[in-house]
Protein backbone atom coordinates (compact mmCIF):
# COMPACT_ATOMS: atom_id res chain seq x y z
CA UNK A 1 0.00 0.00 0.00
CA UNK A 2 2.78 2.48 0.93
CA UNK A 3 4.57 1.67 -2.34
CA UNK A 4 1.48 2.53 -4.37
CA UNK A 5 0.85 5.74 -2.41
CA UNK A 6 4.50 6.80 -2.83
CA UNK A 7 4.35 6.01 -6.56
CA UNK A 8 1.20 8.15 -6.92
CA UNK A 9 2.80 11.00 -4.95
CA UNK A 10 5.97 11.15 -7.04
CA UNK A 11 3.96 10.82 -10.25
CA UNK A 12 1.68 13.66 -9.19
CA UNK A 13 4.68 15.84 -8.30
CA UNK A 14 6.38 15.01 -11.59
CA UNK A 15 3.23 15.96 -13.52
CA UNK A 16 2.93 19.27 -11.68
CA UNK A 17 6.57 20.12 -12.41
CA UNK A 18 6.22 18.99 -16.02
CA UNK A 19 3.21 21.26 -16.54
CA UNK A 20 5.09 24.17 -14.95
CA UNK A 21 8.21 23.56 -17.02
CA UNK A 22 6.16 23.27 -20.21
CA UNK A 23 4.40 26.52 -19.30
CA UNK A 24 7.83 28.16 -19.02
CA UNK A 25 9.04 26.59 -22.28
CA UNK A 26 11.47 24.18 -20.55
CA UNK A 27 10.21 21.04 -22.28
CA UNK A 28 13.28 18.81 -21.87
CA UNK A 29 13.55 19.66 -18.17
CA UNK A 30 9.85 18.97 -17.71
CA UNK A 31 10.21 15.50 -19.22
CA UNK A 32 13.42 14.60 -17.37
CA UNK A 33 12.56 16.11 -13.98
CA UNK A 34 13.24 13.81 -11.00
CA UNK A 35 13.66 10.61 -13.00
CA UNK A 36 16.11 9.38 -10.35
CA UNK A 37 13.15 9.03 -7.94
CA UNK A 38 12.21 5.89 -9.86
CA UNK A 39 15.59 4.20 -9.27
CA UNK A 40 15.73 1.55 -6.51
CA UNK A 41 18.05 3.72 -4.38
CA UNK A 42 15.42 6.42 -4.07
CA UNK A 43 12.15 4.61 -4.73
CA UNK A 44 12.58 1.91 -2.08
CA UNK A 45 13.45 4.47 0.59
CA UNK A 46 10.41 6.48 -0.48
CA UNK A 47 8.17 3.43 -0.07
CA UNK A 48 9.59 2.53 3.33
CA UNK A 49 9.33 6.01 4.83
CA UNK A 50 6.24 7.27 3.03
CA UNK A 51 4.02 9.57 5.16
CA UNK A 52 2.02 11.42 2.52
CA UNK A 53 2.44 14.90 3.97
CA UNK A 54 6.23 15.31 3.93
CA UNK A 55 9.27 13.98 2.15
CA UNK A 56 10.21 10.37 3.02
CA UNK A 57 13.81 11.59 3.00
CA UNK A 58 13.10 13.56 6.19
CA UNK A 59 11.93 10.38 7.93
CA UNK A 60 14.95 8.39 6.73
CA UNK A 61 17.22 11.20 7.93
CA UNK A 62 15.49 11.21 11.33
CA UNK A 63 15.99 7.45 11.74
CA UNK A 64 19.51 7.06 10.29
CA UNK A 65 21.04 10.48 10.74
CA UNK A 66 21.30 10.93 6.96
CA UNK A 67 19.22 10.20 3.88
CA UNK A 68 20.76 7.86 1.34
CA UNK A 69 17.93 8.68 -1.08
CA UNK A 70 18.57 12.42 -0.80
CA UNK A 71 22.34 12.05 -1.25
CA UNK A 72 21.63 10.07 -4.42
CA UNK A 73 18.95 12.49 -5.61
CA UNK A 74 20.75 15.80 -5.12
CA UNK A 75 23.81 14.54 -6.97
CA UNK A 76 21.78 13.77 -10.10
CA UNK A 77 19.34 16.65 -10.36
CA UNK A 78 20.67 20.07 -11.34
CA UNK A 79 17.57 21.93 -10.16
CA UNK A 80 18.64 21.40 -6.54
CA UNK A 81 20.85 24.06 -4.99
CA UNK A 82 22.79 21.30 -3.24
CA UNK A 83 23.97 19.95 -6.61
CA UNK A 84 25.87 23.24 -7.04
CA UNK A 85 27.80 23.23 -3.74
CA UNK A 86 31.56 23.11 -4.28
CA UNK A 87 34.78 24.52 -2.87
CA UNK A 88 34.99 28.25 -3.44
CA UNK A 89 37.86 30.07 -5.08
CA UNK A 90 39.53 33.34 -4.15
CA UNK A 91 38.10 34.78 -0.96
CA UNK A 92 35.57 31.95 -0.60
CA UNK A 93 37.82 29.02 0.35
CA UNK A 94 35.26 26.74 2.01
CA UNK A 95 32.17 25.04 0.68
CA UNK A 96 29.88 27.51 -1.05
CA UNK A 97 26.98 27.69 -3.46
CA UNK A 98 27.97 28.08 -7.10
CA UNK A 99 25.96 30.19 -9.51
CA UNK A 100 23.21 28.08 -11.05
CA UNK A 101 22.27 28.39 -14.73
CA UNK A 102 19.02 30.35 -15.12
CA UNK A 103 17.03 27.39 -16.46
CA UNK A 104 17.78 25.37 -13.32
CA UNK A 105 16.84 28.25 -11.02
CA UNK A 106 13.49 28.38 -12.82
CA UNK A 107 13.09 24.60 -12.48
CA UNK A 108 13.97 24.88 -8.78
CA UNK A 109 11.25 27.51 -8.37
CA UNK A 110 8.72 25.29 -10.17
CA UNK A 111 9.84 22.28 -8.10
CA UNK A 112 9.27 24.19 -4.85
CA UNK A 113 5.86 25.39 -5.99
CA UNK A 114 4.86 21.87 -7.08
CA UNK A 115 6.13 20.22 -3.87
CA UNK A 116 4.07 22.67 -1.82
CA UNK A 117 0.99 21.84 -3.91
CA UNK A 118 1.67 18.12 -3.63
CA UNK A 119 2.06 18.03 0.15
CA UNK A 120 -0.31 20.82 1.22
CA UNK A 121 -3.08 19.85 -1.17
CA UNK A 122 -6.19 22.01 -0.50
CA UNK A 123 -4.25 24.15 2.03
CA UNK A 124 -1.87 25.39 -0.68
CA UNK A 125 -1.74 29.11 -1.44
CA UNK A 126 0.59 31.06 -3.70
CA UNK A 127 2.45 32.08 -0.52
CA UNK A 128 3.15 28.47 0.52
CA UNK A 129 6.43 28.02 -1.43
CA UNK A 130 7.81 31.30 -0.06
CA UNK A 131 6.83 30.40 3.52
CA UNK A 132 8.52 27.00 3.20
CA UNK A 133 11.64 28.61 1.74
CA UNK A 134 11.75 31.25 4.50
CA UNK A 135 11.67 28.52 7.17
CA UNK A 136 14.95 27.02 5.92
CA UNK A 137 16.56 30.07 4.32
CA UNK A 138 19.23 30.48 7.00
CA UNK A 139 20.65 27.05 6.17
CA UNK A 140 20.78 27.35 2.38
CA UNK A 141 24.13 27.53 0.62
CA UNK A 142 23.19 29.61 -2.41
CA UNK A 143 25.22 31.86 -4.66
CA UNK A 144 24.07 35.46 -4.00
CA UNK A 145 22.80 35.92 -7.58
CA UNK A 146 20.92 32.61 -7.46
CA UNK A 147 19.37 33.60 -4.13
CA UNK A 148 18.21 36.96 -5.53
CA UNK A 149 16.54 35.36 -8.55
CA UNK A 150 14.88 32.53 -6.60
CA UNK A 151 13.58 34.88 -3.92
CA UNK A 152 12.29 37.31 -6.56
CA UNK A 153 10.25 34.54 -8.17
CA UNK A 154 8.92 33.24 -4.83
CA UNK A 155 7.87 36.75 -3.74
CA UNK A 156 6.33 37.44 -7.13
CA UNK A 157 4.28 34.23 -6.91
CA UNK A 158 3.10 35.13 -3.39
CA UNK A 159 2.18 38.69 -4.35
CA UNK A 160 0.92 38.36 -7.92
CA UNK A 161 0.08 34.68 -8.55
CA UNK A 162 1.09 32.06 -11.08
CA UNK A 163 -0.03 33.66 -14.34
CA UNK A 164 1.89 36.86 -13.67
CA UNK A 165 5.01 34.99 -12.49
CA UNK A 166 5.09 32.61 -15.46
CA UNK A 167 4.69 35.53 -17.87
CA UNK A 168 7.66 37.20 -16.19
CA UNK A 169 9.71 33.99 -16.38
CA UNK A 170 9.03 33.58 -20.10
CA UNK A 171 9.29 37.22 -21.17
CA UNK A 172 12.14 38.39 -18.93
CA UNK A 173 14.03 35.72 -16.98
CA UNK A 174 14.52 33.07 -19.68
CA UNK A 175 15.38 35.69 -22.29
CA UNK A 176 18.61 36.43 -20.40
CA UNK A 177 21.75 34.43 -21.17
CA UNK A 178 23.25 35.16 -17.77
CA UNK A 179 22.63 36.98 -14.55
CA UNK A 180 25.11 38.56 -12.18
CA UNK A 181 26.21 41.87 -10.77
CA UNK A 182 25.79 43.93 -13.94
CA UNK A 183 22.93 45.23 -16.14
CA UNK A 184 20.65 42.35 -17.05
CA UNK A 185 21.55 40.54 -13.84
CA UNK A 186 19.26 38.82 -11.37
CA UNK A 187 19.59 41.89 -9.18
CA UNK A 188 18.78 44.13 -12.13
CA UNK A 189 15.84 41.89 -13.04
CA UNK A 190 14.61 42.27 -9.49
CA UNK A 191 15.14 45.97 -9.18
CA UNK A 192 14.02 47.20 -12.59
CA UNK A 193 10.85 45.11 -12.90
CA UNK A 194 7.73 47.15 -12.24
CA UNK A 195 5.03 45.35 -10.28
Amino acid sequence: MKAWEHFKTINHHKMLVMKGCFRAGLYKQGLLHDLSKYTPTEFLVGCRYFQGNLSPNNMERKEKGYSSAWLHHKGRNKHHMEYWIDYGVGEKKGMTGMKMPIKYVVEMFIDRMSASKNYQKENYTDSSPLEYYENGKAYHMLHPDTRILLERLLHMLAEHGEDYTFRYIKKVVLKKKDYGKRPGSASALCCTHKN
